[in-house]
């Protein structure tokens, strides 16, 4: 295996961990609440939790799907924060992990002349790689603000690590 195939392949492997962990985690946060918890918004500034969602299907496929995927750009980015109550813990969650596994699947796939060809993006030049960063980053952001929201709303550790040891000490 050549070290350009080892760093797309550690590129990969890493972006679909942090998918996936978030993933996890926003899986976790949605068993804490209710259905009304869903959509409710506290204030003009702040989403609710399904708009979050929708918003994440909505960047992942635009970012990904449409871009480093190479087909039409059918976001409708307004529509993410406008919607309130279009669909359940079970429907939301669903097409959240349906949008994962599409993005997972052109990660997966994407070779070095995807990784490196610069696109347009929401206005914004991006190789394949800065695209795969900004989906993976932009996903764990939002999975952050969701987790507290939902700790907010409930006052409750979502025990995210339960089990793991976060205090071992790095080997050198």
């Amino acid at each position: 295996m050549s070290n350009e195939e080892r760093i797309v392949e550690e590129l990969v492997k890493n972006a679909l961990f942090r998918m996936d962990e978030s993933t996890r985690m926003i899986r976790k946060s949605l068993t804490e609440i209710s259905e009304q918890e869903l959509w409710l918004k506290p204030n003009a500034s702040l989403n609710s939790i399904a708009n979050l969602i929708l918003h994440l299907c909505g960047n992942m496929t635009q970012y990904i799907i449409a871009s480093l995927g190479e087909s039409e750009d059918v976001r409708n980015r307004d529509m993410e924060f406008s919607s309130h109550a279009t669909g359940n813990k079970a429907q939301i969650l669903e097409q959240l992990e349906r949008t994962v596994d599409e993005v997972r699947r052109i990660i997966f796939d994407a070779d070095v002349k995807q990784l490196v060809k610069v696109r347009s993006v929401q206005g914004f030049s991006f190789s394949g790689v800065g695209v795969i960063m900004h989906a993976v980053e932009h996903y764990s952001y939002h999975t952050g603000q969701i987790a507290f929201w939902v700790k907010l709303l409930k006052n409750k550790d979502l025990g995210f690590y339960s089990g793991t040891d976060l205090n071992i000490k790095n080997q050198l």
